[in-house]
C-alpha cells in the first residue's frame, strides 16, 4: 500500500495539500479495499452472533493496526506534517451500543476474524444510539447521538426483507460493516435498518412518537420503556431484528446447499442475552411455512441456537406480557404457546414453563429449553446460574451449561490506546503477545529496576495526556502527580457508584478537619444512566454536586478532585484506562456477571480495588492477594441476605457515626445549596430505607481497603511490581481465548 500514491489518485493532490477530512475519507477507502482482499470462502458452517448491541468504537486506527499498516500510515502522515490523532478525531463514534454487553460483542467479532473463524454479527443500525449525555444544572440530559455521515463504514446492500407486525408490514434493509481481524480474515457485521425510518420524528431531546412504528424502529437503542408504548416498542424493535436475521440466515444457508432439515450443519446462532430470543419462535415459524412439521422444526432450531446469559438481574431477564405479543407479533403467539405446551407436558414444575401464571413469556426459559447450549460469562456467574438462579434448568439439562469467561481484544485496548506500553512490552518479550496474549506471562521475569521505572514513566505520560484532554474538553484541571482513582461503567445501583460517592464525602470532611492525605487523589467517574432510571440519574446528580463542591473549595481541592466525564464512550475509555492507577470494580458480590473494564484496566497496569464478584474472582486468582485489593461480603453471604431478607440499611446508619455523617451530608445545607433537594433526598431515602444493593453493608470494608491502597501507592517500586504482575497475568482475558473456547465447546466450526 502506497498512501501518497493512493491519495494522489483520489484527489490529484499530495498528502500535505489535503485537509484532514480528505485524508480520513481516503484512509477509509484504503482500509475497505485492503479488508476486502482478506474476505475468504465462507465454508459450510457459520456462526451468526445476534446482539442488540455492538459497541464497536471508532474503527480507523483499529483497522489500520489489524491490517498491519498503522505504522506506515502514521509515518507518512508525520512526514507530511500530519498527526494520526487529529485524523482519528474526525471519525464519529458509532452509536451502536451501551456498555459491556455491546463492547464484548465487538471484541468477539474482532477475535473471530483474527482466528479465521467463519462468523458474522447481526444487529440493528441505530441512527442515534443510546443518547449523547450532557450535563445541565448538575443533571444528566439526553440528546440524539447521530453518527451516520456521507463518509461511513456502512455499506448499503441490496438485501431487503418484509417484516410483519399484525396488520402492518415494513421493510428492512441490510447494511454491512467489514470486520478485519489482526493478521486474519475479514468478516462482516450485518446491521438491519428500517427503509421508512424518519429522523424528523424526534422532538425534544430524545423524545419521539413511540407508536409510529413504521418510522421509528431504528432511531434509538433501548427506547425508554417506562410506559406501555415504550415496552411495546422494545418488542417491535426486537422482532424487526430477529425476523430480518432469521430470513437472512435461512436464505444464506439454502444458497450454500442447506435443505433446512440439516440447518445445524450450516448455522449456529449465538443469542447474546435475551434481546434476540424471538429468533427461536420466528425460525420455527419460517421452517413450518417452508413445509417442515412443527415438532421437527422445533427440534432443528433447538440444535441451531445457543444462549449466553449476561446477568441475574431480573430486569434483564426479559418477560413480555402475552397481550403485548398478541398485538405486536400475533404470528409468534401460537408458536410460543405450542412450545410452552411441549415443556409443560415434559416438566410439571410451573417454574420452568415458558408462559407463567401471569401470562408473561419468559424469554430466557425459551432460550434454555430450545437451545443446545447455555453459558455464563465468568466462573462465579456460571456457578450462581447453576446453583441458584437457573438451578431448576441445570437439574434438567446439566450437559447444556458451560462457562465462557469474557475477554477483551488486546489490539484496541493495548496496541491502540497505549502504544508506549506495547512498545516497552515488545522490547522485553518480542511481538508474539499481539497474537497470543498468553505470552505476556514472560513479562513477569522483567522485574528489574529499568523495566519498573519505564512502566512508571509510561503511566506518568499517560496521566499527563489525560490531564491535557480533560482540560481541553471539559476545562477541568487535575494534578498528574495525584492518584488517578477511576470508576467508569454504566450507571447502575448494583455497580455502586453511590458507595464511591459516599467515600468522597467522607474524604472531603476529613480534609476539612485537617486530616490531609499523603498524596492528592483524583476520583474520576464516567457513566450514563438509562433515561427512565430515576435513582441512577440521582447518583449522577450527587456526583456532579460533589464535583462542584470539592473542586471549588480552596481548602480541599489541592488534595482531592472529583471529575465526572461527560458522554463516556469507547473513545474516552481509550484515554482514561491507560492513565488509571486504581480500577474501581466495587459491585455487590453476585451481581456483576463478569465485567470487562476490570480486564482492560489490569492490562494497562492499573491495580484493582474490588469485591469478589464477576471476573474479579479470576483476576484475584491470577495475580495473587498482594496485587489486588479485595473487600466486602462474599457472594454466598449476599445471596443468603436476599434469601432471608435480613439486611436492613438503617441499622448500619444507626450504629456507625461515619456512615451517618456521610449520608446526612448528602442532604445537608452545603449540598442542597448546589443541587436539587428533591433528587438528593430521594437518593438519601433510597439508601437509608431500601439499599437493595447493600451499599452500607460493605462501606466500612471498602473505606479500609481504599485507605490501604492509597498508603501502598507511596512505595513506587513496590507499586510498579504490582502493575507488572497485573499486566503479565492479563493474557488469560484475551477475547481470542474466549472465542477459541466458544468454538471448541459450542460452535464447532
Amino acid at each position: 500500500m502506497n498512501l501518497e500514491q493512493q491519495i494522489f489518485e483520489i484527489y490529484k493532490k499530495t498528502v500535505n495539500q489535503c485537509s484532514n477530512q480528505e485524508i480520513y475519507s481516503a484512509l477509509l477507502k484504503i482500509v475497505e479495499e485492503e479488508g476486502k482482499k482478506r474476505q475468504e470462502e465462507e465454508g459450510k458452517k457459520k456462526v451468526y452472533y445476534l446482539s442488540a448491541e455492538f459497541l464497536i468504537g471508532k474503527l480507523l486506527s483499529n483497522n489500520l493496526i489489524n491490517l498491519g499498516i498503522y505504522d506506515e500510515v502514521t509515518r507518512v502522515l508525520a512526514e507530511n506534517g500530519r498527526d494520526i490523532c487529529e485524523i482519528e478525531e474526525i471519525e464519529p463514534e458509532p452509536s451502536l451500543g451501551n456498555g459491556g454487553l455491546g463492547r464484548l460483542a465487538a471484541c468477539f467479532l474482532d477475535s473471530m476474524a483474527t482466528l479465521g473463524l467463519n462468523g458474522d454479527g447481526i444487529g440493528l443500525n441505530y441512527h442515534f444510539g443510546l443518547f449523547k449525555q450532557t450535563f445541565k444544572d448538575h443533571l444528566q440530559a439526553e440528546d440524539p447521538n447521530p453518527w451516520i455521515e456521507p463518509d461511513t463504514w456502512l455499506n448499503r446492500t441490496e438485501v431487503t426483507y418484509p417484516v410483519t407486525f399484525g396488520s402492518l408490514t415494513v421493510r428492512s434493509r441490510m447494511y454491512d460493516i467489514g470486520v478485519t481481524g489482526y493478521q486474519g480474515r475479514t468478516n462482516k457485521l450485518h446491521l438491519f435498518d428500517l427503509e421508512t425510518i424518519d429522523e424528523e420524528l424526534i422532538e425534544d431531546g430524545i423524545a419521539f412518537d413511540k407508536e409510529a412504528v413504521k418510522k421509528n424502529l431504528t432511531l434509538f437503542l433501548y427506547p425508554d420503556d417506562s410506559d406501555e408504548a415504550g415496552r411495546k416498542l422494545r418488542i417491535y424493535q426486537q422482532y424487526f431484528m430477529v425476523s430480518s436475521a432469521a430470513q437472512y440466515i435461512l436464505d444464506e444457508c439454502v444458497k450454500k446447499g442447506c435443505r433446512l432439515y440439516d440447518l445445524p450443519d450450516y448455522a449456529v446462532i449465538q443469542i447474546n442475552d435475551t434481546h434476540p430470543s424471538m429468533v427461536i419462535p420466528e425460525l420455527i415459524r419460517l421452517l413450518t411455512l417452508r413445509g417442515i412439521p412443527f415438532e421437527k422444526a422445533a427440534e432443528i432450531v433447538s440444535r441451531t441456537c445457543a444462549y449466553t446469559n449476561h446477568t441475574i438481574l431480573a430486569e434483564a431477564l426479559e418477560k413480555w406480557p402475552m397481550e403485548y405479543l398478541e398485538e405486536a407479533v400475533p404470528q409468534l403467539v401460537p408458536v410460543i404457546e405450542k412450545l410452552d405446551k411441549q415443556i409443560r407436558k415434559s416438566y410439571k414444575d410451573p417454574a420452568v414453563a415458558i408462559i407463567d401464571e401471569k401470562d408473561l413469556v419468559h424469554m430466557a426459559h425459551m432460550d434454555i429449553h430450545y437451545g443446545f447450549s447455555v453459558n455464563g460469562v465468568a466462573y462465579l456467574h456460571t456457578e450462581i446460574l447453576k446453583k441458584s438462579e437457573l438451578k431448576k434448568f441445570y437439574d434438567i439439562y446439566p450437559e447444556k451449561f458451560s462457562n465462557k469467561t469474557n475477554g477483551i481484544t488486546f489490539r484496541r485496548w493495548l496496541l491502540h490506546c497505549n502504544p508506549r506500553l506495547s512498545e516497552l512490552i515488545a522490547s522485553r518479550i518480542g511481538e508474539g503477545y499481539k497474537k497470543d496474549a498468553m505470552e505476556l506471562e514472560k513479562l513477569a521475569a522483567f522485574d528489574d529496576e529499568a523495566t519498573l521505572k519505564a512502566i512508571l514513566d509510561i503511566k506518568k505520560q499517560n496521566k499527563t495526556a489525560l490531564k491535557k484532554y480533560l482540560m481541553s474538553t471539559q476545562e477541568t484541571d487535575i494534578d498528574e502527580n495525584s492518584i488517578y482513582d477511576i470508576q467508569i461503567k454504566r450507571l447502575h445501583e448494583y455497580k455502586r457508584q453511590q458507595m464511591n460517592a459516599l467515600y468522597v464525602i467522607h474524604k472531603y470532611l476529613e480534609i476539612k478537619r485537617g486530616n490531609l492525605p499523603a498524596r492528592p487523589v483524583t476520583v474520576i467517574f464516567g457513566a450514563k444512566a438509562a433515561p427512565a432510571y430515576v435513582i441512577a440519574k440521582d447518583i449522577i446528580h450527587l456526583i456532579l454536586c460533589l464535583q462542584e463542591l470539592v473542586n471549588n473549595d480552596p481548602q480541599v481541592s489541592p488534595y482531592l478532585k472529583v471529575v465526572m466525564v461527560e458522554n463516556y464512550n469507547v473513545s474516552k475509555a481509550e484515554k482514561l484506562i491507560p492513565a488509571c492507577d486504581i480500577s474501581q470494580q466495587i459491585s455487590l458480590a453476585s451481581k456483576e456477571a463478569s465485567g470487562t473494564g476490570n480486564m482492560k484496566f489490569m492490562l494497562n497496569g492499573a491495580v484493582t480495588l474490588g469485591t469478589m464478584d464477576g471476573a474479579n474472582v479470576e483476576i484475584a486468582e491470577l495475580v495473587g492477594k498482594d496485587n489486588i485489593y479485595i473487600f466486602g461480603e462474599s457472594s454466598e453471604k449476599v445471596i443468603q441476605h436476599y434469601t432471608k431478607a435480613d439486611y436492613v440499611a438503617k441499622e448500619y446508619y444507626k450504629e456507625d457515626a461515619q456512615i451517618r455523617e456521610a449520608l446526612d451530608f448528602m442532604v445537608g445545607a452545603e449540598m442542597t445549596s448546589i443541587g436539587h433537594k428533591e433528587n438528593l433526598k430521594r437518593l438519601y431515602d433510597e439508601i437509608l430505607k431500601k439499599d437493595w444493593f447493600m451499599t452500607l453493608l460493605d462501606y466500612k470494608a471498602y473505606e479500609e481497603a481504599r485507605e490501604r491502597i492509597y498508603r501502598d501507592y507511596e512505595d513506587s517500586f513496590a507499586w510498579a511490581k504490582k502493575m507488572l504482575v497485573n499486566i503479565s497475568k492479563a493474557g488469560y482475558f484475551s477475547s481470542d481465548r474466549t472465542i477459541l473456547e466458544y468454538n471448541r465447546d459450542i460452535w464447532k466450526l
